[in-house]
């Protein structure tokens, strides 16, 4: 079937977490900020104990594989060669809890996702106060994934902590270096991810995803101009998030701010106005293949042209930020 627009790729979640370290895969993409309640993060490791599915996961080829780009004075990353369409909150959880690094909630506010499991009953907990002050949990389970981690040495403070308070049966003896190397080798836990093909256009990637998405959430062409930001000009859009987030919150000083009490603008808001002004487009049909680097009347695809259009966007970028505060970002 050589016309199938998707192909099937296994990957453990070790795997597809090395992929977003590396770049190849690009997390943040297109439904951050990071929206699920920590409970829904808490039953997601607690189905990859039990041996449960949790879905598959859709990426689309970005179209030109092995570039890289400069990041800062003397690095480079690798520009994806995957941009995530459907999974990425379940992504964002599992590279956050196990890397230990901060999300970025719907308020636009970083903070820790903390889970905690209890090695004796097989149990996993948000974190909280009581379970902090508990020694038969794991208050935070981040920790069994960290470079460096040693399980044995783990395993032996741990259940030193719990004779000293408690006593430990033989059973528990048994059953907690059982459950603990249990979660420990989530890190192979097996996932399918659907690729779609770099030759599919946006309309076609948005209908496989609503036809695939139980919950029928409609992507729209903001949402793929501002994944397209996040891996080609992360800055533009943080500043797009960032305004929001003021426009959210009264100034704690005199500074010229865009709080408004009345209107609480999103990203997609404001990308249309820098749309305007950089691709004078009132509506933002074909602008993600024009930030693509895609010539509209040849269908080519160009690193070149594509790093041209961003500078536009970037430009006007500037320019709408100054008219909105009186000041640039």
């Amino acid at each position: 079937m050589n016309n199938l627009l998707f192909k099937k790729v296994d990957y453990s979640v070790g795997g597809l977490l090395e992929s977003i370290d590396s770049g190849e895969i690009g997390l943040p993409d297109i439904q951050r900020p990071f929206v699920w309640d920590t409970t829904r993060v808490r039953d997601l490791f607690d189905s990859m104990y039990r041996g449960y599915p949790i879905g598959t996961l859709l990426f689309w080829e970005n179209g030109f594989p092995g570039e890289h780009r400069t990041i800062g004075i003397g690095t480079k990353q690798k520009v994806p060669r995957l941009l995530v369409v459907d999974g990425q909150q379940r992504l964002t959880a599992l590279y956050s809890v196990m890397k230990g690094v901060p999300i970025v909630d719907k308020n636009f506010q970083q903070r820790r996702l903390r889970i905690a499991f209890n090695p004796m009953e097989e149990k996993f907990e948000v974190t909280n106060t009581s379970i902090e002050r508990d020694p038969t949990w794991i208050s935070d389970i981040s920790i069994l994934w960290q470079k460096g981690f040693a399980p044995y040495d783990f395993i032996s403070s741990f259940m030193k902590r719990l004779e000293e308070r408690r006593g430990l049966t033989e059973e528990e003896r048994q059953r907690i270096p059982q459950s603990i190397q249990k979660l420990v080798n989530l890190v192979n836990y097996p996932m399918t991810a659907l690729e779609i093909s770099a030759s599919a256009t946006e309309e076609q990637v948005s209908e496989i995803f609503v036809r695939i998405n139980s919950r029928g959430r409609t992507l729209n062409q903001a949402d793929f101009i501002l994944t397209l930001m996040s891996v080609f000009w992360d800055e533009g859009r943080k500043q797009l998030e960032e305004f929001c987030r003021q426009a959210k919150h009264p100034p704690s000083d005199n500074r010229p701010s865009p709080y408004n009490p009345y209107f609480k603008p999103q990203p997609d808001q404001l990308l249309r106005i820098d749309v305007v002004l950089a691709f004078r487009r009132a509506r933002l049909e074909h602008v993600y293949s024009i930030l693509r680097g895609k010539d509209l009347q040849t269908g080519e695809f160009s690193p070149e042209r594509r790093d041209a259009q961003f500078a536009l966007l970037k430009k006007h970028r500037m320019m709408s930020s100054a008219y909105k505060t009186g000041t640039t970002f």
